[in-house]
């Protein structure tokens, strides 16, 4: 059915809003994390494999790193393996890392491909393993508690984190118009597979590849400030301020965390986005509004695409 008028001047104004964006980011790498709903709400499943296939079709190179957690927990559970966890990370004995093999690497790894395949991209399935992309070291968790002296250092089994990415890899998939899709399992010295943090992956990645852009979709607005609106545009100096007085605590600070350390190391930015909004990918590259926070080197004031 053909366009009204109406319907097709203000398809040109999006096109002509988008144009400055596309200009700036044509051969550009842009690294998102993706989790929370947008991986299990249908509408938005497929709305970000079409912006995927939108930014790669304009000429922006996308590299896409992906959770599982609540998948790994289901599964975990249908098969009455017990969960436990410190400090929010989950304790990962060999029996638990098969599990997270299998569903990561797996199911939710081709459940993407696929989707990104279907709306007629290029993708190809990555888990650390692959070409040895992910290097991993075990990770070391330290528990103190106020009546103890001295933190005590406590193995929660197949847990690492990023020694170093293997940017060869990358490089070849994405000169050669494939969209890499990783899933967070490293390899270590010994062998074995590690399981990383998806938010930790994506934020290396974009480190060592000096991206564009790092964007990690989330199940919030934003960061929020303590009245509760969400904060734009922040750069780095701001987001060290609001985390010493205490507005960034809890659950945001390692996902906080990570995108400071990422535009610290060489990103240009970073980007906190609501993963719950359709086509949030595209918004936060391609208008002047955005849909959640970003932060940079740059004095940036409140423009959240920049």
């Amino acid at each position: 059915m053909p366009l009204s008028r109406t319907q097709a001047m203000s398809t040109a104004d999006v096109l002509s809003v988008a144009m400055p964006y596309i200009q700036r980011f044509v051969g550009k790498t842009v690294v998102i994390k993706y989790g929370g709903n947008a991986m299990i709400d249908e509408k938005l499943k497929a709305s970000f494999a079409r912006d995927i296939v939108m930014m790669k079709l304009i000429g922006i190179n996308p590299i896409v790193v992906h959770g599982g957690g609540p998948q790994i927990g289901s599964l975990l559970e249908q098969l009455k393996i017990e969960s436990h966890f410190i400090n929010g990370m989950r304790v990962t004995d060999s029996k638990t890392m098969d599990v997270v093999e299998m569903v990561l690497g797996g199911m939710v790894n081709k459940e993407i491909v696929g989707l990104i395949n279907t709306a007629g991209g290029k993708a190809i399935g990555l888990t650390g393993k692959d070409g040895e992309l992910l290097r991993a070291r075990k990770l070391k968790v330290k528990h103190k508690t106020p009546e103890m002296e001295a933190p005590e250092i406590i193995d929660i089994g197949h847990v690492g984190e990023v020694e170093s990415v293997n940017v060869q890899v990358l490089d070849m998939l994405v000169h050669s118009d494939f969209i890499p899709v990783i899933a967070p399992i490293g390899v270590g010295e010994d062998g074995h597979a590690y399981n990383i943090n998806a938010d930790l992956v994506a934020g290396k990645v974009a480190e060592v590849l000096k991206a564009e852009k790092l964007m990690l979709l989330t199940n919030i607005a934003g960061l929020l400030d303590k009245e509760g609106q969400v904060l734009t545009g922040l750069t780095t100096e701001q987001v060290d301020a609001l985390i010493a007085d205490g507005t960034i605590y809890g659950g945001m600070l390692p996902k906080i965390d990570c995108a400071l350390g990422a535009v610290k190391s060489g990103v240009r930015s970073a980007h906190i986005i609501d993963g719950r909004v359709e086509h949030a990918c595209m918004l936060e590259i391609f208008t002047d509004e955005g849909v959640g926070t970003l932060i940079s080197n740059d004095d940036i004031g409140v423009d959240a695409s920049a």
